[in-house]
């Protein structure tokens, strides 16, 4: 039985460019709506619960970042933003506001396809059969349970994004080995990375404050010059509990 076409939802005023997006996307096996008024955005994502929403941040009505923030906590598929190409403050507030993933105008059509590919299968990626023990891992007071997707610090729960989630599950469930910015890309979007993408350092920096890290000198989750992350267990067993 052949698998019903993934639905995904422009969010994107250019009728023009929305179009044209469409109809490469549709060419490529997806189904694609557009919807072209921010105000409208938020309701229909919540009310058709897409596999995917390609969300401008500029749009009548409402802007990206508040569409973003309004329906991330009642829709978990996957939002890929699409950004100016200078604005870093927009990817960055993007990002922290649950987007999981940005494209920056004007859009190449080869990358937008590759990087909707990448997220579409990570959403349907089924949980990785492994014994239970592996599944919840403790550094002191901080437990991530990759089953549940959720995270403790002292036994109270920790607000992560679902890409902030998959991030530091990667960096726990490989706690004491550097994990180079190449490696994170490929685990967590089935990309190479370009050199230039600051996603993950956004992403990094988010999650930090919110394990009990701290931003400007951390011990837990340490940036090594040249060479990436590496989450360092020692330092969260000498935590306070």
């Amino acid at each position: 039985m052949e698998q019903e076409a993934w639905q995904v939802l422009i969010v994107e005023d250019d009728q023009r460019l929305a179009e044209l997006t469409r109809e490469y996307l549709e060419s490529n096996g997806l189904q694609v709506a557009i919807e072209g008024n921010g105000a409208l955005a938020a309701a229909r994502i919540i009310n058709e619960q897409p596999d995917l929403v390609i969300l401008d941040l500029m749009l009548p009505g409402e802007d990206g970042l508040s569409i973003c923030r309004k329906v991330r906590h009642r829709y978990d598929g996957p939002i890929l933003m699409l950004t100016a190409r200078s604005d870093d403050m927009d990817q960055v507030m993007g990002l922290d506001l649950g987007a999981d993933d940005y494209v920056c105008k004007p859009v190449r059509p080869r990358l937008l396809l590759a990087r909707i590919q990448a997220l579409l299968r990570r959403s349907e990626a089924p949980e990785a059969a492994v014994p239970e023990k592996q599944r919840r891992l403790q550094f002191g007071p901080l437990v991530v349970d990759s089953a549940l997707r959720e995270a403790w610090l002292n036994e109270a729960g920790i607000e992560l994004t679902s890409a902030e989630f998959d991030l530091l599950w990667l960096l726990v469930a490989n706690a004491g080995r550097i994990l180079s910015r190449e490696e994170i890309f490929t685990a967590l979007r089935g990309i190479g990375y370009d050199g230039q993408d600051r996603s993950i350092d956004v992403r990094i920096s988010r999650i930090r404050p919110k394990i009990g890290d701290d931003p400007e000198h951390p011990r837990l989750i340490k940036t090594i010059r040249s060479k990436g992350y590496l989450f360092v267990p020692e330092a969260a067993a000498d935590m306070p509990l």
